[in-house]
């Protein structure tokens, strides 16, 4: 069992607190009334964006030797929780699968965290580093983030870019069945009898 005894001010610390913080609004939001759910889920997604930040820019890149597997694994879990985050923030929301969205995002990161927690952590922390230190610079970038906003990530950009077709396939399937039938203002195309009647017509004048 991992030791999270640890000074308030170590690194390790610092993110199992963030971890704890994101779990318990998860409870909140599936305990909760559907009117108080957008606040949850505006909270939540603020912790989240907030703590990727500091893990991406400074945690990671010092425990970098915990191995490439873990890392890498961790980033690609970063990568499609921004994703779902950029789709929530969408001026849309997520439309009808807002619920459904923020649900996927809540087990995904749930997962990462209990992948950090009982694999990586525990490596990193036998890592020959100055952990007080390292928080120091953590509690400082994530204050610096709390003013004055979160940078721009290319899963925001990305998923912008793409507007509504960057929603879930099964959402954009129940927007097009939704959809009214497009009238076609074309006149109807001539069938082979039809132009053969009118060539038969012309040649006997």
């Amino acid at each position: 069992m991992f030791d999270w005894l640890l000074p308030e001010n170590h690194a390790i610390a610092i993110l199992k607190k963030d971890h704890d913080t994101v779990k318990g609004l998860f409870d909140d939001y599936e305990a909760t009334e559907v009117n108080a759910a957008r606040t949850i889920i505006d909270k939540a997604l603020m912790e989240l964006k907030v703590h990727t930040v500091i893990e991406e820019d400074i945690f990671y890149p010092t425990v970098k030797h915990v191995g490439a597997g873990l890392m890498n694994e961790a980033d690609e879990e970063h990568h499609i929780a921004k994703v779902l985050i950029a789709e929530l923030e969408q001026p849309s929301g997520g439309g009808d699968h807002r619920d459904a969205k923020f649900k996927v995002l809540a087990e995904s990161v749930r997962h990462h965290i209990k992948e950090e927690e009982e694999k990586m952590l525990p490596k990193a922390k036998n890592l020959d580093i100055d952990f007080e230190r390292l928080g120091m610079r953590m509690l400082v970038r994530k204050n610096e983030l709390l003013k004055n906003g979160i940078p721009p990530d290319g899963e925001h950009a990305m998923v912008a870019s793409a507007g509504r077709s960057a929603d879930s396939p099964a959402a954009a399937s129940t927007r097009r069945k939704k959809a009214p039938a497009a009238r076609s203002t074309r006149a109807p195309r001539k069938t082979a009898s039809a132009r053969t009647t009118k060539s038969r017509k012309s040649a006997s004048r």
